[in-house]
């Protein structure tokens, strides 16, 4: 079959990663910053969670993007997925960011398990996304030499 290049996904996908890691940067950032100025009762700035939960919401949404590219560009130079080990990672980075945000939106005084959730699941993210990040770099390595 004689399929146009996957190359401008790719780009998308690696734009998107890199977007992603920034995202998750700046949430471990102010999510640190929440966390300390709670314990220290200290105020926190008034943007300071309105910006938190946009970044969330724009890491969760270049999440979602980045399983779609993977899906649909497997499936377009493939013709079938599960040919390695990223997608099950890829799948798992998606599960701990939809508990992450599942659980984040619960934080308050009638969930208490919702913040310790939220935490821990933001570090297993942080291995996911590191897994993830090292699996793709050897798929990128299969269309690099096509190129």
């Amino acid at each position: 079959m004689n399929l146009p290049s996957f190359l401008w996904l790719w780009k998308i996908a690696a734009w998107s990663m890199g977007a992603s890691l920034l995202a998750y940067l700046l949430l471990a950032v102010t999510g640190t910053w929440m966390f300390a100025a709670r314990n220290t009762k200290q105020p926190r700035p008034k943007w300071l969670r309105p910006f938190h939960l946009a970044t969330g919401t724009g890491m969760a949404t270049m999440v979602i993007l980045l399983l779609g590219i993977g899906v649909v560009g497997t499936l377009g130079e493939y013709g079938k997925l599960g040919h390695s080990i990223h997608l099950p990672v890829g799948l798992a980075v998606v599960t701990l960011m939809l508990v992450s945000v599942g659980s984040g939106l619960q934080i308050g005084p009638k969930h208490p398990w919702a913040r310790p959730l939220h935490i821990s699941s933001n570090f297993a993210l942080f291995v996911g996304f590191v897994t993830v990040l090292l699996t793709g770099w050897t798929i990128v390595q299969k269309y690099l030499p096509k190129v």
